[in-house]
């Protein structure tokens, strides 16, 4: 009965033993299948993608060639390029620099104004009105800053003569006179009526009209300019004055 209890406990420890070595065995066989699997693919996949680098390589090589060969064929037109973008620049600097002077310009023409001659600042009223804009493109600034610069240079060239409404220092209201302009410099206004004559000239600030002596004189201006009268000298007042120092851009 003893020896039965001893030789029962040393098969049972013996036969778990066995089964865990069986186990273990199977488990490396598994994991030994798998990791030749997994050795099989990577052997596979390594052969596809060296083919695929090698392609990648070449398919590299030759867009490098393809971008030299159209690097040398359009380096002219990329040169070419490169001057009109620097001409391009340029010519808005030139332009920034335009739209200033003409912006300038318009404020010392607006600022002039108001001694020039009365009947040639009524003239270019619109001119004068426009130029006070401060949306004009430049080329719009640019017609009418000329426009202003002709006008003017064509009134300081001629002798103007003509009735025209004035509001002169010292009278009551306005007053229909006979006028004559010597360009920008100066003009004689003359009531006939009431045997008055005035100097207009520019002054500081504006156009400005003194009462003058002898108005006969003036008269007999007026009247030999209108062939109303034999051709004569004439004395009357006068001035020279520098009244236009705007210039054109």
């Amino acid at each position: 009965m003893s020896l039965a209890l001893l030789v029962t406990p040393t098969f049972a420890a013996e036969t778990e033993s066995i089964q865990s070595v069986e186990k273990s065995a199977t488990e490396w066989v598994k994991i030994r299948l798998e990791t030749v699997r997994l050795e099989t693919e990577w052997a596979s996949d390594q052969v596809l993608l060296k083919s695929t680098i090698n392609a990648l390589k070449e398919r590299a090589q030759l867009m490098e060639e393809k971008r030299s060969e159209l690097k040398a064929k359009t380096a002219e037109e990329r040169a070419e390029l490169d001057t009109l973008l620097a001409k391009q620049k340029a010519a808005a600097t030139e332009v920034e620099l335009v739209e200033k002077r003409l912006k300038d310009l318009s404020a010392q023409l607006l600022a002039l104004r108001p001694t020039l001659p009365p009947r040639l600042s009524d003239a270019l009223e619109m001119s004068f009105r426009s130029l006070a804009e401060t949306e004009l493109s430049v080329g719009e600034r640019m017609q009418f800053a000329m426009t202003v610069l002709n006008r003017c240079a064509q009134f300081n060239r001629s002798i103007n003569v003509g009735s025209e409404v004035l509001t002169l220092d010292g009278e009551s209201g306005a007053k229909s006179l006979d006028v004559i302009y010597w360009g920008l410099s100066h003009a004689y206004a003359l009531d006939s009526a009431a045997g008055k004559a005035w100097f207009g000239s520019p002054g500081v600030e504006r156009w400005q009209w003194e009462p003058m002596p002898e108005p006969e004189r003036v008269a007999k201006l007026m009247a030999i300019h209108n062939d109303k009268a034999d051709p004569a000298f004439v004395s009357v007042r006068a001035q020279v004055k520098k009244t236009f120092a705007a210039s054109a851009p």
